[in-house]
């Protein structure tokens, strides 16, 4: 939403007015200097959306602009935002382009784009020194995770404007020590094969065939649209995958490519992780309810702490030692040595089927939150 001044008035009153957090409206305002505290007359503002906020007749501002299309959530609230859906990429990026005109004060940055040129998109929210980063679809056929991080980030978006809780937290304090760093979908292209189809890039589509035995069930395609296994494309004990990895030339699932780091979307991640210096990494695939947080003991004392929390809130049982190299995960604590986890959300068979996706949130939602104040 975009507001106008109508007269010259405080930060502090403009924030009690709206009852949005001045933090909020500052973050929303990149552009605009409101650290001083005063705001001119006629200046336009960006504020986060809040349901029943009655500014066409205020003394103070001017509604300008707000969201066109709203629904009605569980609990009455206006949104324009319907989180519990599968997505695709465009359905993806779609929803992010709707958080951002709520949420101003989310920020978006493309960090990569996969083989067919889709844009791998991180989104960041908060202020603190803390850094966390999430991300999920890594496995095209797992594309529930995108759809569970979605739903949670929706939820605390929400939280964090009204000023209510979450699950007993203080959104605002969240907001201040921990800055979020989220990849909802490292994998578009094959979210997208296993959703719809074939991709309309049709030098690629004699490829894809081959590769999944001229079947049009993509229902159990892990991979990359090009055959790559997204998790065994990083450089920590790569080669004991390759050598023991039963596909030899590209597949549908399990093929860790000819070198490690080989694919646009892996390279992404990477290098995200290189640029941001997370303090912790989580990345949620189906299924299993576990929760794999060592490597080889590279694993600071810390990363126990946290995962009995994970453990606790969720039921999910965490699992040590397993035996896997050249993952995202394994990858981050062997070079970084800081906690790092590979969630299974849900159980069953993949692709989870979307009945599940109420349990699934119950379950893990506290695990989203315990990333962030632990």
């Amino acid at each position: 939403m975009i507001i106008c001044t109508r007269k010259e008035l405080s930060l502090e009153r403009l924030a009690n007015h709206l009852g949005i957090a001045k933090e909020l409206i500052i973050d929303s305002n990149g552009t605009i200097e409101l650290e001083t505290g005063i705001i001119e007359a006629n200046t336009h503002i960006k504020i986060p959306y809040q349901s029943g906020l009655k500014l066409e007749r205020s003394e103070f501002v001017d509604l300008m602009n707000k969201p066109a299309t709203m629904v009605q959530d569980d609990s009455g609230h206006d949104t324009i935002l319907n989180t519990k859906k599968p997505y695709d990429s465009k359905g993806l990026f779609k929803e992010i382009d709707r958080l951002l005109l709520m949420y101003p004060f989310m920020k978006k940055e493309i960090i990569g784009y996969s083989v067919l040129g889709s844009p791998i998109i991180e989104l960041t929210i908060g202020r603190g020194i803390k850094k966390v980063h999430m991300n999920g679809s890594f496995h095209a056929n797992e594309w529930i995770t995108t759809s569970i991080m979605m739903h949670w980030l929706g939820d605390y978006l929400q939280a964090l404007v009204r000023g209510e809780k979450f699950e007993d937290l203080n959104c605002l304090s969240l907001y201040h020590a921990t800055t979020i760093s989220f990849v909802p979908m490292v994998n578009p292209d094959g979210v997208d094969l296993v959703l719809n189809g074939l991709p309309d890039q049709s030098s690629f589509q004699a490829s894809v065939l081959e590769i999944n035995n001229n079947s049009r069930d993509f229902s159990q395609w892990k991979a990359n649209i090009r055959g790559i296994d997204l998790n065994n494309q990083y450089p920590v004990n790569w080669e004991i995958e390759k050598e023991r990895k039963i596909p030899k030339s590209p597949a549908p699932r399990d093929y860790p490519g000819d070198a490690p780091l080989t694919e646009p979307e892996a390279i992404a991640l990477a290098n995200l992780v290189r640029k941001r210096q997370f303090d912790r990494v989580l990345a949620f695939h189906t299924q299993g309810e576990e929760i794999y947080w060592g490597y080889l003991r590279r694993e600071p004392e810390e990363a126990e702490n946290i995962v009995n929390e994970f453990e606790r809130l969720s039921g999910y049982k965490a699992v040590r030692d397993i035996d896997s190299h050249a993952g995202f995960r394994d990858w981050y604590v062997n070079d970084w040595r800081k906690p790092g986890y590979t969630v299974e959300l849900g159980f069953g068979v993949n692709p989870l089927p979307f009945s599940q996706f109420d349990d699934i949130y119950r379950k893990s939602k506290g695990i989203f939150l315990a990333a962030l104040y632990m």
